[in-house]
């Protein structure tokens, strides 16, 4: 009869709540110590440590994190610890403010999320803001920017494996046209791109790039400089390989002249319990340079514990 392994026990809620007070109490932090404790605990399980902590000792976990941590570290704990509704609603209204504002966060969020997780997205948001995501995003943008992002984020697509080739070669069919028009912000263009389910857009694509004899988006390359088309080009690669634009936004943000620490928090912390493995597979295959290693080489400190934590390096 064969033996079942038995996982290694995780400790009680109640017993990391208590862990993580003692790494605040006295002089000093122990950063190591809430490494060791929130960055091994899947979703499910911080949102019940952050319940008894609060029980425990009257006070919301957010908020002692906040006191104790300091700069990318503490992004990066608070961004991880919040539930993933949360989190999203949290990065989408903080990509509709002024000075941090971010047309590419509210697009990656509507198209890289299940719809039932971007439905509970907008619920987050009401709760927290007492206003709707469409309606923030609508009075913050402006254009062919609102007309993408709004449909975008209100959109409740159907996730089955279902494909009708009928439509997806009238439909690639249109696409064409209006790209060969350059009418980029057509109204047909953006109705396929912001509604038809996942498995349907990429069966037309395939039947675009069979048909027409290119990529969409190297069509859509037209303008390398114009904004709206990057945006476009974008919410295709989220909506159908999703690995590929994280891989480059990683590889941005790394590459870049000093890193773009949130752009690299962002990823690391809302992808590494989805599909962080798929991630670094393509960054190794892009880049030659394993994920881990390139997040080491660019960071430091309990900044650089906690991501390579999160992508699964634990010997950091």
């Amino acid at each position: 009869m064969a033996t079942i392994a038995v996982p290694p026990s995780v400790p009680s809620p109640a017993e990391d709540a208590e862990q993580l007070q003692k790494a605040f109490a006295g002089w000093g932090t122990n950063e190591d110590l809430i490494i060791s404790i929130l960055a091994h605990r899947n979703a499910a399980q911080r949102k019940v440590i952050r319940q008894t902590y609060a029980e425990t000792y009257g006070e919301d976990l957010l908020k002692a994190l906040d006191k104790e941590l300091s700069s990318d570290f503490e992004r990066s704990v608070l961004l991880w610890t919040l539930d993933p509704a949360e989190r999203d609603a949290f990065l989408s209204n903080e990509a509709t403010k002024r000075l941090t504002s971010s047309n590419w966060v509210l697009m990656e969020i509507a198209c890289t999320r299940s719809s039932m997780e971007l439905f509970m997205v907008r619920q987050a948001y009401h709760a927290r803001y007492k206003k709707s995501l469409e309606e923030d995003i609508a009075y913050h943008t402006t254009g062919d920017f609102r007309k993408l992002l709004v449909p975008l984020a209100s959109t409740f697509r159907y996730e089955g494996p279902e494909v009708n080739m009928t439509l997806a070669r009238s439909e690639a069919k249109i696409l064409h046209e209006k790209i060969h028009e350059k009418a980029y912000n057509h109204d047909e263009l953006i109705r396929i791109v912001t509604t038809r389910s996942k498995a349907q857009l990429n069966a037309t694509l395939n039947y675009y790039n069979n048909e027409f004899g290119n990529a969409i988006n190297k069509d859509l390359k037209a303008d390398p400089n114009d904004e709206f088309l990057k945006l476009l080009r974008s919410a295709i690669k989220c909506l159908t390989y999703p690995e590929k634009y994280f891989e480059k936004v990683l590889r941005l943000a790394i590459n870049k002249l000093g890193t773009d620490e949130w752009a690299l928090t962002r990823v690391v912390t809302t992808r590494a319990e989805v599909d962080m493995q798929r991630i670094k597979e393509q960054y190794h295959k892009r880049n030659s340079v394993p994920l881990d290693r390139a997040i080491a080489n660019d960071t430091s400190g309990d900044y650089k514990k906690m991501l390579l934590a999160l992508v699964g390096h634990e010997d950091a």
